[in-house]
C-alpha cells in the first residue's frame, strides 16, 4: 500500500477524555506521543495524523516540536523523522478535525473509537480492514489518560475491540495501542 493513500486518518484526543475517577478532563501532549504515533502512522500508510487539544500552551508546545523537526536542525539532521511528521495536523477540537476531513475528502469520514475496554457498535478488525478497503474516509480515534469521554464515544459510529491478551491488565500506552492497531489494520 502506498504510503498516504489508505483514506485512514488518526486522531490523538486530549480533551474530552476521562481521568481515572471518570471525570472529564483535558490531557498534556508528549513529545513520545508526537514522535512514535507518526512514525508509525507514517510505516503504515496513514493519510493524516490529528493531535486535537483545545489548550494553547499544548498548542504551542507540539508547534515547536513540529517546527524543530520539520524546519529546523531536527529536519536536516533526521530526514525521517521529518518525513513522518509531515502527517501530524494540530486542531483545536474534534469537531473541526472532522469538518477538515469532510472538506479534504467530499464526504463525512465514519468514526471509528478505540477503548481499552469491551464497548456497545464494536466490529472485528476484519470488518474495519473491509471499510479500510473501500477507501472511504475512516477517522480513527485515540484517547489520552483513561480514554475517550463518554460525549465522544457516543457520536462514533463503531468501536474496535480492545488490545490485549485476555490478561486483565489493559494499561498500554497510547502509542503501544496505535501501533498495533495500525498493524493489524493495514498489514499486507
Amino acid at each position: 500500500m502506498k504510503t498516504g493513500t489508505s483514506g485512514l486518518d488518526i486522531v490523538l484526543v486530549h480533551h474530552p477524555v476521562v481521568n481515572k475517577s471518570g471525570e472529564i478532563i483535558g490531557s498534556a501532549v508528549t513529545n513520545l506521543d508526537i514522535h512514535d504515533i507518526a512514525r508509525a502512522g507514517k510505516t503504515y500508510g496513514v493519510d493524516n495524523y490529528y493531535i486535537v487539544t483545545p489548550y494553547e500552551d499544548q498548542q504551542v508546545l507540539v508547534k515547536e516540536i513540529l517546527d524543530h523537526w520539520k524546519t529546523g536542525h531536527g529536519a536536516s539532521r533526521n530526514p525521517a523523522r521529518k518525513e513522518a511528521l509531515e502527517l501530524v495536523k494540530l486542531s483545536s477540537s474534534l469537531d473541526a478535525v472532522i469538518e477538515q476531513i469532510t472538506d479534504k475528502r467530499g464526504q463525512i469520514p465514519q468514526l471509528i473509537s478505540t477503548s481499552a475496554r469491551m464497548q456497545e457498535k464494536t466490529l472485528t478488525y476484519d470488518d474495519v480492514r473491509a471499510k479500510i478497503a473501500k477507501k472511504k474516509p475512516i477517522l480513527l480515534l485515540f484517547g489520552t489518560a483513561h480514554g475517550l469521554a463518554p460525549q465522544v464515544m457516543k457520536m462514533t459510529d463503531y468501536c474496535l475491540p480492545p488490545v490485549g491478551a485476555n490478561t486483565g491488565y489493559s494499561h498500554l500506552s497510547v502509542r503501544s495501542a496505535v501501533s498495533i492497531i495500525l498493524d493489524r489494520l493495514l498489514s499486507v
